[in-house]
């Protein structure tokens, strides 16, 4: 299963991500007693591997590929929101990364668990703050509208770098079939600023179904207007007729296309348009997170 590469750019990892903390992170996972307190960045600015990779083991995801992690976003938004809630205080992680397997044993256990988690795609974890109240944390999350964040009560919370939502006991929709048919797909980029002409690698996730396709070409949009496209991007990959298979989860985390060399800066979202549907309920379309494309 694929996670999210590291950056390997001369360009400053700490500047590709809307939000960001002091980079220091201290994680026990309170069922297994794994420990993490490290500096996600090295000396040059640079998202470093041997934290990464610590980090992981935390998490409960240390046999997947050289290179591939836990969400980068999750992991600065987990920085963030830490560094201005309580700095220097050692989070808590209750369920990290899940494999879709023990997913489904957990829900077929009767756990209060979505069959298209994010916890599956390695961007999700439910944690605690000691001394912090669960609401509280709740609420100044939810007010950024950045991300995924839910609350059951107590002082745990669930924060994910999915589409921006929030959720409580009585308003979760996860013993629902709502997430059927794709309905809840997502489609993100690994990072949130590119420069121009840079590759850029998109993820869809939260999803039920395979096979489907995405169309070759996909249209980036300025603004968030959905009526006039800024430019074309085209889809790496083999394709049938136009039509970009997407044929399992790994297909799903490995999409690529190349930002125009002469796009204008600003703010962007991307639209895919998808081909062999499995089932009419599925989206035809998806708007990707905001991006920031910056000149040289």
């Amino acid at each position: 299963m694929l996670f999210f590469p590291c950056a390997g750019t001369a360009w400053s990892d700490l500047v590709r991500f809307f939000l960001v903390g002091d980079g220091k992170i201290s994680i026990r996972n309170e069922h297994n007693g794994r420990e993490a307190t490290v500096n996600l960045f090295d000396t040059d600015g640079r998202l470093s591997e041997k934290a990464l990779d610590a980090i992981d083991r935390v998490f409960g995801f240390s046999d997947g590929p050289k290179g591939e992690h836990i969400s980068l976003r999750l992991l600065l938004l987990l920085d963030y929101f830490s560094d201005r809630i309580a700095p220097g205080k050692t989070i808590h992680l209750i369920s990290g990364y899940r494999s879709p397997v023990y997913n489904q044993k957990l829900k077929r256990s009767g756990g209060n668990v979505a069959k298209t988690s994010t916890h599956i795609d390695g961007m999700a974890l439910d944690f605690y703050l000691e001394g912090i109240d669960g609401k509280q944390l709740w609420e100044i999350i939810r007010r950024e509208n950045c991300c995924g964040v839910g609350h059951y009560g107590g002082k745990s919370i669930h924060l994910d770098s999915g589409r921006p939502r929030f959720w409580q006991a009585a308003t979760s929709k996860v013993n629902t079939r709502e997430s059927e048919f794709n309905r809840k797909l997502y489609l993100s980029t690994e990072n949130d600023r590119y420069r121009q002409g840079e590759k850029v690698r998109l993820f869809l996730t939260s999803l039920s179904d395979f096979p489907f396709g995405v169309r070759k070409t996909a249209t980036l949009l300025k603004d968030s207007a959905e009526k006039d496209g800024a430019a074309a991007l085209t889809i790496q990959g083999q394709d049938d007729e136009g039509c970009v298979p997407i044929t399992d989860r790994n297909a799903s985390r490995s999409i690529y296309a190349t930002l125009p060399a002469g796009l204008g800066p600003g703010r962007y979202r991307i639209r895919f348009d998808f081909c062999k549907r499995p089932f009419e309920q599925m989206p035809a379309t998806t708007l990707s997170n905001e991006i920031e494309i910056v000149g040289d």
